[in-house]
């Protein structure tokens, strides 16, 4: 008896947590689809950007900035490592984060002095327990906006041409689909300006720059620092619900087989009991009848 009850409580406490686990699902998916809204609202506007900056860079000519330095020789690195606030999403901070880490004692090896600038509650617990040392670190809402994304922007504009470091990289995981989101190790800074093959069409086309190109291209290059920095949120923020959504309907897929396999046990082990019994009433009633027969 006492086994059946510890069975049927065990049964309705994983019940419970199935309940929570689907219901943390059906949340995660919701934002799912408002998380890939955004991603493509701000897409348009990502591409339209760089697409502006690759002319408005092939009219300037020759113009110095500090976004657009490449070092000789780099020395010093900084690292944005984006992780999420919250647990319960499956490998989404471990991927980044073995990621970053390897970075780390990669580059240390090469000589290499990086500095690690964490974005999300996680990302700065694990290095502290690491003993990573943290050049800085920002703890923004589940839903960072555009201003929260620029204040990390423009920290890395401010380092970079400074000359505090050589190299910026974003560390993030990139939202495939669904199913896939991978980590990414992209480097930002410096600004690579490539050669731009033009049609005929473009070639026929004047442009006309008020101010000059140069002045335009120097106010786009933190514009686009900002906006490459905006994109990684948006993407981490699609992959963590994703992955917390897989996390989740897993978790529910788990207790119904726990369930299953618990109500299996919870039934053997009243089946036995009731044979316990039938067995015990059986062996009552053929002793009181042997009683009987030997009293006549």
């Amino acid at each position: 008896m006492l086994k059946m009850r510890q069975i049927r409580r065990r049964i309705k406490s994983v019940r419970n947590t199935q309940q929570i686990t689907r219901t943390m699902e059906m949340v995660a998916a919701a934002k799912i689809r408002k998380a890939q809204m955004r991603i493509e609202s701000a897409r348009p506007y990502a591409l339209k950007m760089i697409a502006l900056l690759e002319d408005v860079a092939y009219h300037a000519g020759e113009v110095y900035h500090s976004l657009l330095e490449i070092r000789p020789e780099v020395k010093r690195i900084a690292a944005v490592v984006i992780t999420s606030n919250r647990g319960l999403c499956g490998a989404f901070n471990s991927n980044v984060l073995r990621r970053a880490e390897g970075m780390y004692i990669r580059s240390q090896k090469e000589g290499k002095e990086v500095k690690i600038i964490s974005v999300g509650k996680k990302g700065l617990s694990y290095f502290r327990f690491r003993g990573v040392p943290l050049h800085k670190s920002f703890i923004f809402s589940d839903e960072p906006s555009y201003y929260d994304s620029s204040l990390v922007a423009d920290l890395l504009i401010k380092m970079y041409s400074k000359e505090e470091v050589d190299e910026v990289y974003l560390i993030f995981n990139h939202f495939k689909s669904l199913l896939v989101q991978r980590p990414v190790e992209h480097r930002m800074l410096p600004i690579v300006r490539e050669a731009k093959e033009e049609s005929e069409e473009e070639a026929r086309r004047e442009f006309l720059f008020e101010p000059q190109a140069g002045e335009v291209l120097k106010a786009l290059l933190p514009t686009y620092i900002r906006t490459l920095v905006y994109r990684a949120f948006l993407e981490s923020i699609a992959s963590e619900h994703a992955a917390r959504r897989a996390a989740m309907k897993n978790a529910t897929d788990n207790a119904e087989e726990m369930i299953k396999t618990l109500t299996l046990q919870f039934n053997k082990a009243r089946q036995a009991q009731i044979t316990q019994e039938i067995t015990e009433i059986s062996t009552s009633a053929e002793a009181v009848k042997i009683k009987k027969i030997r009293e006549r």
